[in-house]
C-alpha cells in the first residue's frame, strides 16, 4: 500500500512540474513582442499608421459628451456633415486607456490581442494536427504574414473574433452546438468595435452552406437528411447575428453606410491597403507558401467532404488575391486546414510504396515530432509566455525606455518638429496636409485645428478624394481647390509635387523647412505687391522669411534666423 502511495505521489509531482515549464504555446504568446521588437520597429510599427490618433480624440470626444458622435467634428471641408463612428466601442476604449498609459498602453492593450489571437489560432491548429511541430511551423507563418496589417487600430479585434467564431463553428461541425448561442451576442460587441463584423456572419452561413451541399450531392437520403437537420441550428445563429448587428447607435443606417462605402471600387484605386496583394514584399515568403496550400487545402476539404471549410477557404482566397487587407483574415482561417492536410499527407507518405528512404525519413520526422507532441501537449499555466508579456509591458512604461519600446510616432515618418513649431508660433490655420498626416495633426492639434483630409475617406467619399489626390499631385487645378477652401497654410513633405509647385508660387512663401516637412503661407496680395515693386532686393528678403531647421533641433521663430550645430 506505501509503495503505491509513493508511485502516486512521483506521479504527481512531475505533472505538476510540467505545468510550470515552457511550451511551444508560451513561445506562440511571446512570439509579436518577438518579432515586433527584434525584427521590426517596435512600438513605432504599431503606431506607423496615423489613423490610430483620430480614433483616440473620438473615443475622447464620446467620453467627454456621452453620446457617439453623428456629423463630423475633426475637418472644416466636411464640418457638420453625417459622419458615422462605426468603431467608436474600440474608439472609447482606446480613449481610455490613452488617458491612463497614454500611447504606451494602446499598443500594450494591442500587443495582447496579437499575443491572444495567435495563442487561440494555436491551440485550434493543434486540433487539426496534432504534430505540434507542423502545427508551430503553420502557426508561424501565419503569424509572419500578417505583421504586415499590425497597426493598433480597431481591425486587430477581428482578427481575434475571426479565431473565436472558426473555433466555435468546428465544435459545432463536430456535434458540440451548445456554445453557438454565444455568436449573436458577440456579434453585437463586435459590430461596435469594427466594421469587419460581417465576415462572422458570413462564417456561419458558410457552414449552413456546407451542410445544405451535403444535403444536395448525398447519395443516402437518409445521411442527406441529416445534413439538412444539421444546417438549421447554423442559419438560426445566422439570423440571431445579423439581429444583433442592428444593436448598434445608428442602427440599419450603420449597414448601409458600410455597404456602400465596401462597394465602391474607388477606396480600391486610393488606399493601399484595399488593393491587391503584393508578391514583391518581403513577407511575401511567408503568405505565399500558405497561398499555395489553401489551394491545395480546397481539394483536400471537397475530398474529406468537409464543405464548409472548402468554401471559407476558397472564398477568402480570392478575397486575399483582391485585397491584401484581407489576406490576415485568410491565413487565420488557412493555418488549421492546411495543418491537418500536412499531417495526412505525412501520414499517407509513410505508408506509401515509395522509395525506402522517403518512407524512413516520415517515420524518423514522425516519431520525434510525436515524443514531443505528446510533452509539449499536456496542460500548461503558460507563466512563462505572460511572464513575458509583462516584461514587455514595464519596458513599455519606462520613463526612459529603449528606443524600441517608446510608444510614439516615428519622427522620421511623421512631422513632430513641424507641429511643434506650429504651436509656439500660434499658426492656427485652415491647414492642408496629405491624409495621413491630417490624421496626425487631429491627434496632435485638435481641437485648436480642424483638418483638409484625414484617414476616414468613407466620410469624404469619392467625389472629394478624387480632388485631394489631384491637389496633393499638383494637377492643375490645385490652386483652385487651395482658393475654394479658403486655405491658407499647407504641411507637406519637402520632396512632395505639391511643395515643389508652392515653391515656385508668387502666393505663398515658406516659412518652415527641417529637410522633412515644410510650411507654407499664403502670402497677403498687398505684401505681395510692395515685395514685387521693391524688386529683387524686395524678393530676397521675402525668400529669407524662412525658418530653417538644422539636424539639431527647431528654431520656434517666424523670422529668419540659420542655425549651425556644431560637432561634438
Amino acid at each position: 500500500m506505501a509503495a503505491r502511495v509513493e508511485a502516486m505521489v512521483s506521479v504527481e509531482k512531475p505533472g505538476w512540474v510540467v505545468r510550470l515549464l515552457p511550451s511551444l504555446t508560451d513561445v506562440v504568446i511571446l512570439m509579436p513582442a518577438v518579432l515586433l521588437f527584434l525584427r521590426m520597429e517596435g512600438a513605432k510599427r504599431l503606431l506607423s499608421d496615423g489613423d490610430t490618433g483620430w480614433h483616440i480624440r473620438t473615443g475622447e470626444w464620446i467620453l467627454a459628451n456621452g453620446q457617439v458622435p453623428r456629423v463630423d467634428i475633426f475637418s472644416y471641408t466636411k464640418a457638420g456633415e453625417p459622419w458615422y463612428a462605426w468603431e467608436w466601442l474600440w474608439d472609447v476604449g482606446a480613449a481610455w486607456l490613452h488617458q491612463q498609459g497614454g500611447l504606451a498602453a494602446v499598443v500594450f492593450a494591442s500587443l495582447l490581442v496579437l499575443s491572444l489571437t495567435f495563442a487561440v489560432l494555436f491551440r485550434q491548429v493543434i486540433r487539426e494536427c496534432p504534430n505540434v511541430v507542423v502545427a508551430f511551423a503553420v502557426t508561424f507563418a501565419a503569424m509572419a504574414g500578417s505583421t504586415l496589417h499590425w497597426l493598433a487600430r480597431p481591425h486587430l479585434l477581428t482578427l481575434l473574433f475571426v479565431v473565436i467564431f472558426a473555433w466555435i463553428l468546428e465544435e459545432a461541425r463536430a456535434g458540440r452546438r451548445r456554445r453557438l448561442w454565444l455568436l449573436p451576442p458577440l456579434t453585437a460587441l463586435w459590430t461596435n468595435l469594427h466594421g469587419g463584423f460581417f465576415v462572422g456572419i458570413l462564417l456561419i452561413v458558410c457552414y449552413a452552406a456546407g451542410e445544405a451541399l451535403a444535403w444536395l450531392i448525398d447519395r443516402d437520403r437518409r445521411a442527406a437528411q441529416a445534413a439538412l437537420l444539421r444546417s438549421k441550428p447554423y442559419l438560426w445563429t445566422a439570423l440571431g447575428a445579423i439581429a444583433a448587428t442592428l444593436v448598434n447607435p445608428y442602427g440599419w443606417r450603420l449597414h448601409a453606410h458600410v455597404w456602400t462605402f465596401l462597394s465602391s471600387s474607388f477606396h480600391l484605386r486610393y488606399i493601399s491597403e484595399y488593393q491587391s496583394t503584393d508578391f514583391q514584399n518581403n513577407l511575401a515568403q511567408w503568405y505565399e507558401p500558405l497561398l499555395l496550400l489553401g489551394v491545395a487545402a480546397v481539394g483536400w476539404c471537397l475530398w474529406r467532404r468537409r464543405f464548409a471549410q472548402a468554401i471559407i477557404l476558397g472564398g477568402w482566397l480570392h478575397l486575399a488575391l483582391y485585397s491584401v487587407r484581407n489576406l490576415p483574415i485568410y491565413l487565420i482561417l488557412a493555418a488549421p486546414l492546411a495543418a491537418a492536410m500536412l499531417e495526412d499527407f505525412l501520414s499517407f507518405a509513410e505508408r506509401a510504396p515509395l522509395a525506402a528512404w522517403i518512407g524512413n525519413t516520415v517515420r524518423s520526422f514522425r516519431k520525434v515530432t510525436g515524443e514531443f507532441s505528446s510533452l509539449d501537449c499536456q496542460p500548461r499555466l503558460n507563466i512563462t509566455g505572460l511572464a513575458g508579456l509583462l516584461a514587455v509591458g514595464w519596458l513599455l512604461f519606462l520613463p526612459s525606455a529603449p528606443a524600441k519600446f517608446r510608444a510614439e510616432y516615428d519622427p522620421e515618418k511623421y512631422p513632430e518638429a513641424a507641429i511643434q513649431w506650429l504651436r509656439n508660433a500660434n499658426v492656427i490655420e485652415r491647414i492642408f496636409t496629405d491624409d495621413e498626416w491630417g490624421d496626425y495633426l487631429i491627434y496632435r492639434l485638435y481641437p485648436q485645428v480642424r483638418v483638409f483630409v484625414d484617414g476616414r475617406f468613407d466620410l469624404y467619399g469619392e467625389k472629394f478624394t478624387e480632388k485631394y489626390v489631384e491637389l496633393v499631385n499638383a494637377h492643375y487645378a490645385w490652386e483652385k481647390t487651395l482658393a475654394d477652401y479658403a486655405v491658407t497654410a499647407v504641411l507637406l513633405r519637402v520632396k512632395s509635387p505639391l511643395a515643389t509647385t508652392l515653391k515656385e508660387s508668387q502666393r505663398w512663401r515658406p516659412v518652415y523647412d527641417d529637410g522633412h516637412a515644410i510650411i507654407f503661407q499664403r502670402r497677403p496680395q498687398p505684401a505681395r505687391a510692395e515685395q514685387d515693386s521693391a524688386g529683387p532686393a524686395g524678393r530676397e528678403v521675402r525668400d529669407r522669411a524662412i525658418t530653417r531647421v538644422n539636424p539639431g533641433g527647431f528654431v520656434a521663430t517666424s523670422e529668419f534666423r540659420e542655425t549651425r550645430s556644431e560637432s561634438l
